[in-house]
Protein backbone atom coordinates (compact mmCIF):
# COMPACT_ATOMS: atom_id res chain seq x y z
CA UNK A 1 0.00 0.00 0.00
CA UNK A 2 1.51 3.18 -1.10
CA UNK A 3 1.26 6.59 1.86
CA UNK A 4 -0.58 8.82 0.87
CA UNK A 5 2.37 11.14 0.03
CA UNK A 6 3.95 8.74 -2.32
CA UNK A 7 0.84 8.47 -3.69
CA UNK A 8 0.30 12.38 -4.32
CA UNK A 9 4.08 12.51 -5.11
CA UNK A 10 4.00 9.27 -8.16
CA UNK A 11 0.39 11.15 -9.73
CA UNK A 12 3.02 14.32 -9.61
CA UNK A 13 5.03 12.50 -11.89
CA UNK A 14 2.40 10.87 -14.23
CA UNK A 15 1.59 14.55 -14.99
CA UNK A 16 5.32 15.23 -15.26
CA UNK A 17 5.53 12.51 -18.02
CA UNK A 18 2.44 13.36 -19.54
CA UNK A 19 3.74 16.92 -19.55
CA UNK A 20 6.49 15.61 -21.27
CA UNK A 21 4.95 14.09 -24.07
CA UNK A 22 3.20 16.84 -24.57
CA UNK A 23 6.70 19.30 -24.70
CA UNK A 24 8.09 16.83 -26.99
CA UNK A 25 5.06 16.30 -29.39
CA UNK A 26 5.03 20.37 -29.31
CA UNK A 27 8.66 20.36 -30.42
CA UNK A 28 8.10 17.46 -33.02
CA UNK A 29 5.26 19.84 -34.93
CA UNK A 30 7.79 22.86 -34.88
CA UNK A 31 10.39 20.57 -36.70
CA UNK A 32 7.60 19.58 -39.58
CA UNK A 33 6.90 23.13 -39.80
CA UNK A 34 10.51 24.08 -40.43
CA UNK A 35 10.77 21.13 -43.19
CA UNK A 36 13.04 19.21 -40.61
CA UNK A 37 10.76 15.75 -40.74
CA UNK A 38 13.91 13.75 -39.46
CA UNK A 39 13.99 16.20 -36.30
CA UNK A 40 9.77 15.64 -35.74
CA UNK A 41 9.81 12.34 -35.85
CA UNK A 42 13.24 11.71 -33.39
CA UNK A 43 10.87 13.89 -30.70
CA UNK A 44 6.97 12.02 -32.10
CA UNK A 45 8.87 9.01 -31.51
CA UNK A 46 9.96 10.47 -27.65
CA UNK A 47 6.86 12.10 -26.91
CA UNK A 48 5.16 8.04 -27.35
CA UNK A 49 7.68 7.15 -24.73
CA UNK A 50 7.32 9.77 -22.58
CA UNK A 51 3.56 8.62 -22.53
CA UNK A 52 4.52 4.64 -21.65
CA UNK A 53 6.64 6.25 -19.18
CA UNK A 54 3.57 7.86 -18.00
CA UNK A 55 1.21 4.88 -18.16
CA UNK A 56 3.83 2.55 -16.08
CA UNK A 57 3.53 4.89 -13.10
CA UNK A 58 -0.21 5.15 -13.89
CA UNK A 59 -0.38 1.29 -13.58
CA UNK A 60 1.93 1.43 -10.16
CA UNK A 61 -0.04 3.35 -8.54
CA UNK A 62 -3.22 1.02 -9.33
CA UNK A 63 -1.03 -2.04 -8.57
CA UNK A 64 -0.31 -0.63 -4.91
CA UNK A 65 -4.11 -0.16 -4.02
CA UNK A 66 -3.77 3.94 -4.64
CA UNK A 67 -5.45 6.36 -7.04
CA UNK A 68 -4.64 8.14 -10.24
CA UNK A 69 -5.68 11.74 -10.29
CA UNK A 70 -4.82 12.80 -13.83
CA UNK A 71 -4.42 16.90 -13.48
CA UNK A 72 -4.40 19.45 -15.72
CA UNK A 73 -1.46 19.81 -17.76
CA UNK A 74 0.24 23.62 -18.82
CA UNK A 75 0.84 24.47 -22.59
CA UNK A 76 4.41 23.61 -23.82
CA UNK A 77 6.40 26.39 -25.62
CA UNK A 78 5.24 26.06 -29.24
CA UNK A 79 8.32 28.29 -31.09
CA UNK A 80 11.84 28.45 -30.92
CA UNK A 81 14.18 31.01 -33.02
CA UNK A 82 15.72 27.91 -34.36
CA UNK A 83 16.44 24.03 -34.86
CA UNK A 84 19.05 24.02 -32.07
CA UNK A 85 16.59 25.78 -29.43
CA UNK A 86 14.60 22.39 -28.74
CA UNK A 87 17.03 20.65 -28.36
CA UNK A 88 18.57 22.37 -25.50
CA UNK A 89 14.61 22.64 -24.14
CA UNK A 90 14.49 19.25 -24.61
CA UNK A 91 17.96 18.19 -22.74
CA UNK A 92 17.26 20.89 -19.66
CA UNK A 93 13.57 19.05 -19.56
CA UNK A 94 15.16 16.13 -19.13
CA UNK A 95 17.41 17.30 -16.47
CA UNK A 96 14.85 18.12 -14.69
CA UNK A 97 12.58 14.93 -14.70
CA UNK A 98 16.04 13.66 -13.44
CA UNK A 99 15.64 15.71 -10.50
CA UNK A 100 11.88 14.45 -9.73
CA UNK A 101 12.63 11.40 -10.14
CA UNK A 102 15.96 11.64 -7.76
CA UNK A 103 13.17 13.39 -5.36
CA UNK A 104 10.70 10.29 -5.68
CA UNK A 105 13.56 8.03 -5.34
CA UNK A 106 14.61 9.91 -1.73
CA UNK A 107 11.22 10.13 -0.47
CA UNK A 108 11.02 6.12 -0.85
CA UNK A 109 13.52 5.84 0.73
CA UNK A 110 12.66 7.74 3.88
CA UNK A 111 9.28 5.65 3.86
CA UNK A 112 11.08 2.62 3.49
CA UNK A 113 8.97 1.86 0.52
CA UNK A 114 11.00 -0.54 -0.40
CA UNK A 115 8.88 -1.96 -3.38
CA UNK A 116 8.51 1.88 -4.65
CA UNK A 117 12.36 2.34 -4.28
CA UNK A 118 12.77 -0.83 -6.46
CA UNK A 119 10.22 0.24 -9.47
CA UNK A 120 11.72 3.82 -9.72
CA UNK A 121 15.43 1.94 -10.52
CA UNK A 122 13.80 1.60 -13.97
CA UNK A 123 13.51 5.36 -13.97
CA UNK A 124 16.86 5.86 -12.51
CA UNK A 125 18.16 4.03 -15.33
CA UNK A 126 16.37 5.70 -18.29
CA UNK A 127 17.20 9.13 -16.79
CA UNK A 128 20.45 8.30 -17.41
CA UNK A 129 19.40 7.30 -21.26
CA UNK A 130 17.21 10.23 -21.75
CA UNK A 131 19.94 12.69 -20.71
CA UNK A 132 22.41 11.07 -22.64
CA UNK A 133 20.31 11.01 -26.21
CA UNK A 134 19.56 14.28 -25.29
CA UNK A 135 23.08 15.82 -25.26
CA UNK A 136 23.84 13.75 -27.74
CA UNK A 137 21.90 15.21 -30.13
CA UNK A 138 22.02 18.96 -28.67
CA UNK A 139 26.18 18.26 -29.63
CA UNK A 140 25.79 16.77 -32.51
CA UNK A 141 23.86 19.70 -33.90
CA UNK A 142 26.27 22.12 -32.41
CA UNK A 143 28.85 20.15 -34.93
CA UNK A 144 26.41 20.15 -37.96
CA UNK A 145 26.20 24.23 -37.32
CA UNK A 146 22.89 25.68 -37.45
CA UNK A 147 22.10 25.09 -41.44
CA UNK A 148 23.88 22.92 -44.23
CA UNK A 149 24.30 19.32 -45.39
CA UNK A 150 24.98 18.57 -41.92
CA UNK A 151 21.84 19.20 -40.37
CA UNK A 152 20.06 17.70 -43.32
CA UNK A 153 22.72 14.57 -42.30
CA UNK A 154 21.87 14.17 -38.61
CA UNK A 155 17.82 14.57 -39.87
CA UNK A 156 18.11 11.98 -42.24
CA UNK A 157 19.92 9.93 -39.34
CA UNK A 158 17.21 11.15 -36.88
CA UNK A 159 14.06 10.19 -39.76
CA UNK A 160 15.22 6.57 -38.57
CA UNK A 161 14.43 6.41 -35.24
CA UNK A 162 11.46 4.37 -34.36
CA UNK A 163 9.51 3.24 -31.34
CA UNK A 164 10.92 0.06 -29.36
CA UNK A 165 8.06 -2.65 -29.04
CA UNK A 166 8.54 -1.52 -25.44
CA UNK A 167 6.75 1.64 -26.40
CA UNK A 168 3.85 -0.20 -27.92
CA UNK A 169 2.93 -2.39 -25.47
CA UNK A 170 -1.09 -2.10 -24.72
CA UNK A 171 -1.13 -0.77 -21.61
CA UNK A 172 -4.53 -1.26 -20.30
CA UNK A 173 -4.04 -4.90 -19.46
CA UNK A 174 -1.79 -3.39 -16.56
CA UNK A 175 1.04 -5.63 -18.41
CA UNK A 176 4.57 -3.67 -19.35
CA UNK A 177 7.78 -5.36 -20.10
CA UNK A 178 10.32 -5.75 -17.78
CA UNK A 179 13.27 -3.85 -18.65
Amino acid sequence: MLSKKMERALNDQVNAELFASYLYQSISAYYTSVNLPGFANWYYVQAREEYTHALRIYNYIFERGGTVKLQALKAPKTAWKDPAEPLKDGLAHEEMVTGLINKLVDQAQKEKDHATFNFLQWFVKEQVEEEDNANNNLNRMKLAGKAGQGVFMLDKEMGARVLSPRGTTFIATGHLPSE
